[in-house]
């Protein structure tokens, strides 16, 4: 009797919660929903009403499955075109954008209109995320109330690109690694997944006509530590660390996300960033009288700042020479072929011209063709590149540098120095993706570096929230849509990546799909709450970075150290201590800028929510703060 007392307390509980909030938990927020009366409860036996549609029955089985394993319900699936009962019920209207779909959830069941497959997809997306936390379980079957509550939700994307990148060249990770990063980047409707394959440390793609970019370009010296800071590899020292995937892989990786409607984005990174297939094949460069290897992390780009560099070894593709040419007119020929996208991407950033500036071969180029600088140097190559990717049937896509010495015709732009190349590209009727850096490069620090990961910039959460892919005064029409960047110079495992990822990928996710009014980051950041129980519920792991402190190291009117501190999130206390204690929420709470106590050495920091710990403790060194307030 009191076990049946308590689920009926608990099922009038779960239906007051829903009644009571007027926010929806889902990321990315929808266009609009409403809610209804009562909730629905799974039943023991579940029937799975779909069209007779491959995709949207697939889509279907997966449902199944997780009701199955997670839930212990007996769940059958019927792929029919035929009018039937059904507790889950999928169907296809074509009034509704091709991604749009409405949810509809009642008493008596649930019901998926979608414009297309895809979005009968994202609506049963939206769906997962009304679950309670346990559906993304690792344990199963899970006790719990199984239940959803009354709503309808109208939904359908901002943009059609939604993107993520992943760098698989600098590390390399597994085809089921990669397969794991889609299953989460489509819980959030991310619909683009742009794989960066080529740069100096790694080839990951075979090309057959090419055996050597994999024999050789696929591996390098193993390192463990600090990035940039490693020995040179000597010549003969073993090349273990590595790998590639190989044509089949890329076949069924591709396979696996078309059937969670996501496009594979093949990037070949050229003419910079391509020490791994100088080290393959050396005759492609300038510097012809160097030795290659595949770069282990030891520096050989120097950044002196204000966005210049220069490199001590030339890693890049001689533009004057023909067998490069003959070489990519290969690569594009199997990458076309294997890649069903409409885009290849080619790169095109950071290339160090200086080994150019002393090549015969490029100086005889610039006279035969009248080209008067480096950068229409680099734009002859750009647009030779565009006419063998236009040959294979493909288009053309790369950093904004491509537009350095004159864009090439038709080619798409990737803009990531800031959104002033996308703005420039976009005004001249060229298509954009936008992917700035100072939004959506989610490998940098996410929190005061003395706490994080190194790296050498920032991105707050905060931050990557106030992402729009449309700047003022540009024509949506040549705005693609947007996508974050997650490079793994620094990202050693998935463990790492993950925790670089999110929750900064929610907010791109909400930046990309859901309409601009209706962001709020308050009401975001509960949503982000809600998802963190989720993660912690799939072992994914993740940032607290965004209840941390940051710190303003100040010089006062005499000349004295000044700390301020300041949290993204509001409704939370900054507790601190100088000696060298811990602190918890009984000790001093900041309310104004501190003063150092003679002899202090460290101010260890913590944030709270009431009575509960949300930030992790910070030690931060008194002569830190005195450097970067300029005090000797």
């Amino acid at each position: 009797m009191k076990s049946i007392f308590s689920a009926l307390v608990a099922c009038f509980l779960a239906v007051q919660v829903f009644a009571q909030s007027s926010v929806l938990p889902v990321i990315p927020v929808p266009v609009s929903y409403t809610y209804g009366n009562g909730q629905y409860t799974l039943p023991a036996s579940i029937t799975i009403l779909t069209p007779a549609d491959t995709l949207i029955a697939k889509t279907g089985e997966r449902l199944a499955a997780q009701l199955r394993t997670i839930a212990g319900r007996n769940v059958k699936v019927l792929a029919t075109d035929q009018r039937a009962s059904g507790d889950f019920v999928f169907v296809i209207d074509k009034r509704i954008p091709k991604e749009g779909y409405r949810l509809q959830i009642e008493p008596r069941g649930v019901r998926i209109t979608g414009g297309g497959p895809a979005g009968i997809f994202y609506g049963v997306q939206t769906m997962l995320q009304l679950f309670p936390a346990s559906i993304v379980s690792k344990t199963a079957p899970v006790a719990e109330q199984w239940m959803l509550p009354s709503v309808t939700v109208e939904d359908y994307p901002r943009f059609a690109w939604r993107g993520m990148m992943l760098d698989v060249a600098r590390h390399f990770f597994t085809k089921q690694q990669v397969k794991d990063f889609i299953d989460q980047m489509v819980q959030f409707k991310f619909n683009t997944l742009h794989l960066h394959l080529v740069d100096d440390q790694g080839w990951r793609l075979e090309i057959k006509s090419l055996p050597k970019l994999t024999e050789v370009g696929a591996w390098r010296a193993n390192r463990v530590g600090r990035w940039g800071d490693f020995t040179k590899p000597t010549p003969d020292e073993p090349k273990t660390y590595g790998g590639y995937y190989t044509q089949d892989d890329i076949r069924e990786l591709l396979a696996y996300a078309r059937e969670r409607f996501v496009t594979i984005i093949p990037e070949i990174d050229i003419p910079g960033h391509s020490l791994a297939a100088v080290a393959s094949y050396p005759e492609l460069t300038c510097t012809t009288d160097s030795t290659y290897q595949v770069n282990a992390g030891e520096r050989f780009m120097i950044w002196p700042g204000n966005g210049t560099f220069y490199g001590t070894l030339d890693n890049t593709l001689c533009p004057a020479n023909e067998k490069v040419y003959e070489f990519l007119d290969k690569v594009f020929t199997e990458v076309a072929a294997l890649f069903p996208a409409e885009y290849i991407h080619m790169g095109g950033d950071e290339c160090y011209k200086g080994f150019w500036e002393k090549s015969k071969a490029v100086s005889d180029l610039m006279k035969r063709e009248k080209l008067k600088d480096m950068h229409e140097v680099q734009s002859y190559f750009v647009k030779r590149v565009g006419k063998i990717i236009a040959s294979k049937g493909k288009k053309m896509m790369g950093w904004d540098e491509i537009m350095e010495g004159g864009l090439a015709p038709g080619a798409a732009v990737m803009s990531w120095r800031g959104m002033k190349g996308g703005t420039e590209a976009a005004t001249a009727k060229h298509q954009v993706v936008m992917s700035p850096n100072e939004f959506a490069y989610h490998d940098l620090y996410q929190g005061d570096p003395i706490a994080e990961p190194p790296t050498y910039s920032k991105v707050l959460l905060n931050k990557a929230y106030e992402f729009d892919p449309v700047p003022p005064g540009v024509d949506p029409q040549y705005i693609l849509g947007g996508q974050c960047n997650l490079w793994s110079e620094r990202l050693w495992t998935v463990r790492h990546m993950q925790y670089m990822l999110w929750p900064r990928g929610l907010a791109t996710a909400e930046s990309v799909w859901s309409p601009k009014e209706k962001k709020d980051w308050t009401g975001f950041i509960g949503r982000v709450e809600n998802q963190m129980k989720r993660f912690d519920e799939a072992e994914v792991n993740y940032s607290r970075s965004m209840y941390d402190p940051a710190f303003i190291a100040k010089k006062d009117a005499k000349g004295e150290l000044s700390i301020e501190m300041t949290t993204q999130i509001a409704g939370l206390t900054i507790h601190y201590s100088f000696d060298e204690f811990f602190p918890d929420r009984f000790y001093p709470a900041y309310t104004k800028p501190l003063s150092v106590p003679k002899d202090a050495a460290n101010l260890k920091v913590v944030t709270y929510r009431g009575k509960e710990q949300v930030g992790k403790i910070i030690n931060m060194p008194v002569a830190e703060l005195r450097k970067r307030a300029g005090i000797k």
